[in-house]
């Protein structure tokens, strides 16, 4: 398996947000998660990327073992991710903010920047091209020297992945990519994501537009109070009797 979860389980104090959940997303494929507000799937998605320090259970990444790594050493393995907030320098430019994402890849130390070394030059001219060429697949090219503050949120959504691929990343994690954008620009943004796997990226998102799940995963799970209560193809979620009862057939807020 490409990614591999073991019993995980978060809590905290003594609610579980996340419970003994099994789970495994295969190389080249778009994953979903999806399921009611509460239901834990920003949690998980934390948890696999470093961010929150599982209480028990094991995340496997290509076969190792990375429950303990740090979010910088994850990251490092090639798993990246956005955030539901998209967290950007608004007063820094498209482009400068993409630059940071590469800058994981770099060698560069305090003793190379005020030397202004060789090596500090090369790295800092192969992070410019590398956020140039993600800001180019991710159709920004037009806004790269514009300021985060003055763009639009779908652009805000784009370059908030362009700073993920910047970390040349084999797999990402999107959370919820298309919260607070319009029916045409999510559509735009399901050409991206498919774009991206056709690149041979593997994804794995969190999203409450429920047409969008259907036409764009090939599997999905669905976590209700934290814990997984169906995993499947798109036709066998929306028909599961347990998913419908918790999700599906009742709110359409999740």
């Amino acid at each position: 398996m490409f990614i591999e979860t073991k019993n995980l389980t978060k809590k905290f104090g003594g609610l579980a947000a996340v419970n003994k959940v099994d789970f495994h997303i295969e190389k080249g494929k778009i994953n979903a998660i999806i399921g009611p507000n509460g239901a834990g799937k920003s949690t998980f998605f934390n948890l696999i990327s470093g961010f929150h320090r599982p209480s028990s259970g094991t995340v496997l990444f290509k076969g190792t073992d990375i429950t303990k790594l740090p979010a910088n050493k994850i990251a490092g393995l090639g798993i990246s991710r956005t955030f539901q907030t998209t967290s950007l320098f608004e007063q820094s430019t498209v482009l400068d903010n993409v630059i940071v994402g590469h800058r994981l890849r770099t060698k560069s130390n305090l003793f190379d920047a005020i030397l202004r070394t060789k090596r500090l030059k090369r790295e800092e001219k192969a992070c410019r091209d590398k956020a140039m060429e993600v800001i180019e697949i991710v159709g920004l090219t037009h806004a790269s020297d514009k300021m985060v503050a003055s763009i639009s949120q779908e652009e805000k959504k784009r370059t908030a992945i362009a700073l993920a691929l910047a970390t040349d990343p084999e797999i990402i994690f999107l959370d919820e990519p298309a919260a607070g954008i319009n029916s045409d620009e999510t559509q735009g943004l399901i050409n991206l994501i498919k774009q991206l796997n056709q690149r041979g990226l593997t994804i794995c998102l969190i999203e409450h537009k429920m047409s969008m799940i259907m036409n764009l995963a090939d599997h999905i799970m669905v976590l209700n109070y934290g814990e997984k209560i169906a995993e499947g193809t798109p036709k066998e979620i929306s028909s599961n009797d347990d998913v419908i009862k918790a999700y599906l057939g009742g709110s359409a807020s999740a």
